[in-house]
């Protein structure tokens, strides 16, 4: 009984690295196949994802899907989305906002042109949050908007601006609570398909393809925001991000991260002032 209980054990962890060697084996392959770099995200998040693929691909192995991702580009994209962070709304975390409005913007209304970019925009949310905050401050006819993502999919939902009707009440509850001085729907028209922002508000954002993984700096900017982006990540990738937007802040910027994110920890803490510690704003001390 023993010994075929320690058999049993010994199966399962067997199985066990087989499965982080077929995982490490396939975001190998995205890597060398298209440049997708996936090597130091979190294990737990990237293991979840794989296997939720794996399942919806009806395949019983990784390695299959890994095999099927190579040779079928509609099963590369659809593994891609998988592992794409795409969780995001308008206005997310009102309080963040309020905070922006509240603390950032008197320092932005002294710059002469403003350079903001967000980092990991997904599916656009956060930029069209931050264009209409803007327009309200008066600040967006100075401003460029550098909007980023490595997933190209979700950037052409981002460019087009269309969204759910059904998600609008909650984007309007969160909108009011950021400090939102107008009807949230002079923003949008209703069609169709759900809702139209109005393109205007894109009239100075710059979109493009921006892998934070594999990407260096490519501008000097005022604020950066990445939220909730980096809990995805190991902590050597974690670093990895931090150093990469150290270098992209001007003296004194703005380093916004989400609500379980910090520079704590890492080694350019002693580089930033805590403007917000609940809402996580940095400035950029030197």
């Amino acid at each position: 009984m023993k010994y075929m209980e320690l058999n049993t054990i010994d199966k399962h962890e067997s199985f066990d690295e087989l499965e982080k060697l077929e995982i490490k084996l396939l975001v190998n392959g995205l890597y060398e196949w298209c440049g997708y770099d996936f090597r130091d995200y979190a294990f737990p998040s990237l293991r979840r994802r794989i296997l939720h693929r794996l399942q919806a691909e009806k395949l019983s192995t990784i390695t299959q899907l890994l095999n099927k991702a190579l040779h079928e580009a509609d099963c590369l994209n659809r593994l891609l989305d998988d592992l794409s962070i795409n969780v995001t709304e308008m206005f997310r975390d009102p309080l963040f906002w309020k905070e922006f409005r509240e603390k950032i913007v008197p320092y932005l209304r002294t710059y002469p042109s403003i350079r903001i970019w967000l980092a990991g925009c997904a599916s656009g949310e956060e930029v069209y949050s931050m264009a209409i905050l803007l327009e309200e401050e008066g600040l967006y006819e100075k401003t460029k908007i550098y909007a980023t993502d490595f997933n190209q999919e979700v950037l052409k939902v981002a460019k087009n601006g269309y969204y759910p009707l059904e998600k609008m009440k909650k984007y309007t509850q969160n909108y009011l609570q950021s400090g939102g001085e107008n009807e949230f729907s002079h923003y949008y028209k209703v069609t169709n398909s759900g809702v139209k922002f109005d393109s205007t508000l894109m009239r100075n954002v710059i979109f493009a393809q921006h892998n934070l993984a594999t990407d260096r700096s490519f501008n000097e900017f005022q604020v950066i925001l990445c939220r909730n982006v980096m809990i995805y990540f190991n902590k050597t990738l974690q670093q990895k991000v931090h150093g990469l937007f150290f270098e992209s802040l001007n003296s004194f910027g703005f380093l916004g991260l989400g609500d379980k994110e910090t520079i704590s920890f890492t080694e350019y803490e002693d580089h930033y002032d805590i403007i917000s510690a609940k809402q996580k704003i940095y400035q950029k001390n030197k």
